[in-house]
C-alpha cells in the first residue's frame, strides 16, 4: 500500500513549520449559521476494529455537531477511484471540507483535486503538507501515538508472566518502528529483562499473515500481542482464544478479547476533527500541518482490562501525567540498538518534534528483529 511506502516522505515537511497559515475558502465556508457538508473516505471498512473505525469514530462526532452533515465513503482504493469519490462528493454532496484519510491518497489524487476546486477545503491523515508546493486550499495531520505505544508497553511489561512480548507490524517504516520501540521502551522502563518479538508481515492488511505470526509467537513463549497493521482484529481475536494477553491500536478492540484486552494505543480523531470545524466555521486560519499527542487530546488509551493489576494501572498513569506534562522523554539517551550501536546519545533527549525521530531506521535493544 502506497501509504506505508511514502511514509518516509514525511522527513522535512512534517517540522519545518506548524505555524497556522490561512485557509482557502475561509469566508465561504466561515459563517457558522450555514451548514457545512463534510465529505470522509476510507481505504476499507468503516468498522474494520482499526484503522478506519477510528476515522470513522470521528466522522461520528461531527455529524452530531449542528449544522453540520458528513458523506462516508468506504473501501476506495489508493487509486485514480479516490479522485472519483472527492469530485463526487463535491458535485453531488456539496462537500466543501473533505477529510481522505489513507496515506497513499495525497499524492497525486487529493492534490489533483484541489487545484480543480480551489474553493474546498481537503485535510488529509499523514503529515505530507508542504507549503512552498501544495495549493493553500490542502493540510494535514497526524499524532504523536508513541506517547500510548509507551503507556501500553508499561502495562503489558507488568503484566507478562514469561517476560516475552510480541509485536506484529506491516512495515519497517519509520512511523512503525516509533511506535514499536517506544513500546519496547515502556515495558523495560518497569520490567528491564523483558523483550519484544517483532515479525513483520509486508504490508497493512493481511490477516493470514497476521494469524501465523500470532501463532509462531505464542507457540514461542511470548504471552502479550500487540501489532500496528490496519486492522489488529485477526491478532487480538486470536491471542484470547490462546490464552494470551493483548494491546490493542487505532481504536478500542476490549470487546474482542474480554480477558486478554489490557489496553490500547488509540486516536482521538474527533478532537482533531472538531478542532479544524472550529476553525473553518468561525472563518479563522487553520493549522496546515497539524500534530498533538496525549496534551493535545488527539490520542488516548483504552480503558484497562480486568487482568491488568492496581500497581500497572498506576505506573501507566503515572507515565501518562508525565507524557502529557512534557516532563517525560520516550527517547531520552543513551540508547542502545539491539546490534549494540549507540543510536541516541547519553546526553540527547529527542523530543517529539525532533526530525530525527521521523527518519527512524532501527530497533531499540530488547526487540528481536530485523528493520532489513
Amino acid at each position: 500500500m502506497a501509504r506505508g511506502q511514502r511514509f518516509l516522505a514525511i522527513l522535512r515537511p512534517l517540522l519545518l513549520s506548524l505555524s497556522l497559515l490561512p485557509s482557502a475558502g475561509c469566508s465561504k465556508e466561515g459563517s457558522s449559521d450555514q451548514p457545512l457538508t463534510v465529505g470522509f473516505i476510507y481505504v476499507g471498512p468503516r468498522d474494520d476494529y482499526g484503522y478506519n473505525q477510528a476515522h470513522a469514530e470521528g466522522a461520528a462526532a461531527l455529524a452530531k455537531l449542528a449544522g453540520v452533515k458528513t458523506r462516508e465513503e468506504e473501501n476506495v482504493p489508493e487509486t485514480v477511484a479516490v479522485q472519483k469519490t472527492l469530485e463526487s462528493m463535491i458535485n453531488l454532496d456539496g462537500a466543501t471540507v473533505i477529510f481522505p484519510t489513507s496515506f497513499g491518497y495525497f499524492d497525486p489524487h487529493i492534490l489533483k483535486v484541489a487545484e480543480k476546486f480551489p474553493d474546498k477545503i481537503f485535510l488529509h491523515c499523514g503529515g505530507l503538507y508542504d507549503g512552498s508546493k501544495h495549493p493553500s486550499n490542502v493540510g494535514s495531520y497526524f499524532g504523536y501515538i508513541d506517547e500510548a505505544e509507551y503507556v501500553s508497553g508499561i502495562v503489558a511489561g507488568m503484566t507478562t508472566k514469561s517476560g516475552k512480548l510480541g509485536f506484529i507490524a506491516a512495515k519497517p517504516i519509520p512511523q512503525v518502528l516509533r511506535n514499536i520501540n517506544a513500546f519496547t521502551l515502556g515495558a523495560r522502563s518497569v520490567n528491564p529483562s523483558v523483550t519484544t518479538a517483532v515479525i513483520f508481515t509486508g504490508d497493512w492488511s493481511m490477516p493470514v499473515k497476521e494469524a501465523e505470526a500470532a501463532n509462531s509467537l505464542i507457540d514461542q513463549g511470548v504471552d502479550v500481542l500487540t501489532a500496528h497493521v490496519d486492522s489488529p482484529k485477526v491478532i487480538i481475536e486470536l491471542a484470547e482464544r490462546r490464552g494470551a494477553f493483548s494491546t490493542g491500536y487505532h481504536t478500542n478492540q476490549a470487546t474482542l478479547a474480554p480477558k486478554g484486552y489490557l489496553t490500547g494505543a488509540e486516536w482521538n480523531w474527533s478532537k482533531v476533527y472538531t478542532d479544524y470545524m472550529t476553525f473553518i466555521r468561525e472563518g479563522k486560519p487553520y493549522p496546515h500541518l497539524l500534530r498533538g499527542g496525549f496534551k493535545e487530546g488527539y490520542i488516548k488509551i483504552s480503558p484497562y482490562g480486568p487482568a491488568v493489576s492496581e500497581e500497572a494501572k498506576k505506573k501507566a498513569e503515572e507515565a501518562k501525567a508525565k507524557l502529557t506534562e512534557g516532563t517525560l522523554t520516550i527517547f531520552q539517551g543513551p540508547i542502545m540498538n539491539n546490534e549494540g550501536k549507540v543510536v541516541i546519545a547519553d546526553s540527547v533527549a529527542q523530543q517529539q518534534t525532533d526530525i530525527a525521530l521521523e527518519s527512524m531506521d532501527y530497533l531499540v535493544a530488547g526487540a528481536l528483529g530485523s528493520t532489513r
